[in-house]
């Protein structure tokens, strides 16, 4: 997995390493669903305007669906 939070996506460094903490965490719990799927994941402005458990669910409902489309279960 490739990971990318830019200034842009959240201007403080504090924002863009705990999104990048909460990204490592969920695809560490899912990884094993998706099979050997290369993955880049790239923050989009806004993101830090997410609280934990919104962005939580945010990224399960991102890695089901493309559990569903990519890895075949």
């Amino acid at each position: 997995m490739g990971l990318v939070v830019s200034r842009k996506a959240a201007r403080r460094a504090v924002a863009r390493n705990r999104i990048k903490r909460q990204l490592r965490e969920s695809f560490r719990h899912t990884q094993t669903r998706l099979g050997g799927l290369d993955i880049v994941v790239i923050g989009r402005p806004g993101i830090d305007l997410q609280d934990n458990k919104a962005l939580a669910q945010a990224l399960e409902n991102i890695w089901t669906r493309l559990i569903k489309t990519c890895a075949g279960s």
